[in-house]
């Protein structure tokens, strides 16, 4: 019987070594080599030699390269999930043999995505499977009568953990569409490390891919995430699936976002927004109009013309300056990149004079939204400086004012993409002017327009 031995493999980029090291020599990746267990040697020790791995090159036949032109493209017809919002975010559909890997954090609604989508394509006639290795059959139905029931009762599911009693499923019953959730729950008994560790989890993803790429399975895998928010499991992993979509937002709110990060089959321009109701996930087909329904006119609150992928969104920013009691005072960010809070504070304090080193400073984008483009930094910069003095910023028709733009470290406006449909969204609101690099070339000339025709609020006795 071969001895085990042990190798240490990286979580990040799967890279493997005989020692364990604090730095991984593949990505270079801080505390990432776990150690796992193989029986029969290392790679290199079986791929070399008079043994196996030296035959199986003399047996290998070369292969005739044929030219991109000469090569058939086959065109697939998308399978619809019956959710719009998600087949935007798709491309125009799941294409069939393809891996779809859905992340998020725990209960944001993943498996009531996934849950309706099925739904609707079994409605549809398509063949359906949901595999769960996380939940019982019983708890499966119960969320199924809770989204609805009808469609959603008749789509079949298994409850089960092992990786090879799934495959064998999915040959047997050969589905359209089928639901995993999730990938890192599955565990294959030829690998002695626990489920969820990165051998198991390239393990279970490969041999599904094998399955669903031969017999034209399109499948969902559900994954799960850390607690910095990437995917857990190897990077391989996202470099292995057709399609990797991030599910964001916060459970305490009702407003989720699904983003595609990576999509072989259509754009990663495409963003989805959804509401999560007492029914199941509903489709926001005007986030625009929910967002601005709350929006104040307010010293600290301005109006983001954002993108969303290729579509316009407002949002509302808000800001509070206090002064601090702590040194270093306290910087909160929400739905914001937090370093690029900071450098806009930094800018504010070196060209436009409102230093703020003494001071508390929170941001918040309302709704629990997450704003990750540089065209928010105008935003930001008027929502601080408008806290700061106190000072409300409104537009025409006692409407609040809207704004967009990136902030360059000497002062300056800089354009940012898809300003006609940033100025057409804030234009069918009725919010106008609208500050924008076109009209100000640099951040003073921005805050002396909007803060001068502003109303001062008195301050409180």
């Amino acid at each position: 019987m071969p001895k085990p031995t042990s190798v240490h493999v990286c979580s990040a980029c799967g890279h493997e070594t005989a020692r364990w090291a604090g730095r991984c020599p593949g990505c270079g990746e801080w505390n990432t080599l776990v150690e796992q267990v193989r029986v029969g040697g290392t790679g290199s020790a079986r791929g070399g030699g008079a043994g196996g791995g030296g035959d199986a090159r003399l047996r290998a036949a070369p292969v005739t390269p044929v030219a991109l032109a000469d090569v058939e493209a086959v065109e697939h017809d998308r399978l619809s999930t019956g959710i719009g919002e998600l087949d935007n975010v798709l491309g125009g559909g799941i294409v069939p043999g393809s891996l779809v890997l859905i992340g998020g954090a725990p209960g944001i609604g993943k498996s009531t995505l996934t849950t309706m989508a099925l739904a609707n394509l079994c409605a549809a006639g398509r063949r359906t499977l949901y595999v769960s290795a996380e939940e019982s059959a019983a708890q499966i139905r119960l969320r199924a009568q809770r989204l609805g029931g009808g469609e959603a009762l008749a789509v079949p599911v298994i409850a089960e953990t092992d990786l090879h009693t799934v495959l064998a499923t999915l040959e047997q019953e050969a589905p359209e569409v089928c639901v995993i959730d999730s990938v890192q729950t599955l565990h294959s008994v030829d690998l002695s490390s626990a489920a969820g560790s990165v051998a198991q989890v390239r393990e279970v993803a490969g041999e599904i891919m094998r399955v669903a790429k031969r017999r034209s399975i399109a499948v969902l895998l559900v994954g799960h995430v850390t607690k910095e928010g990437a995917l857990a499991g190897p990077r391989v992993l996202e470099h292995l699936v057709d399609c990797v979509l991030q599910f964001e937002g916060e459970r305490e709110r009702t407003y989720r976002t699904v983003r595609a990060v990576k999509n072989r089959f259509g754009s990663t321009d495409e963003a989805g927004v959804f509401e999560m109701r007492d029914e199941g996930l509903v489709e926001v087909l005007d986030a625009s109009a929910r967002f601005l329904a709350d929006a104040t006119r307010s010293p600290g609150s301005v109006v983001l013309c954002a993108m969303e992928g290729s579509r316009p969104l407002l949002v509302e920013v808000q800001a509070l300056v206090s002064a601090s009691e702590l040194v270093p005072p306290r910087r909160v960010v929400a739905g914001l990149d937090r370093n690029r809070v900071a450098l806009v504070l930094a800018v504010l304090g070196r060209h436009a004079g409102i230093g703020l080193g003494n001071a508390d400073v929170f941001v918040n984008v309302v709704g629990g939204v997450r704003v990750d483009e540089p065209g928010a930094d105008l935003a930001v910069a008027l929502a601080v400086a408008s806290a700061a003095k106190r000072v409300a910023l409104i537009g025409s028709d006692e409407r609040p004012l809207a704004c967009f733009g990136e902030l360059g470290l000497t002062g300056e406006l800089r354009a940012v993409a898809h300003a006609d449909r940033r100025l057409a969204e804030a234009e069918r609101f009725g919010l106008r002017p609208v500050l924008q690099p076109e009209a100000h070339r640099t951040l003073r000339a921005a805050l002396s327009d909007a803060l001068s025709p502003a109303r001062e609020v008195v301050r409180a006795a």
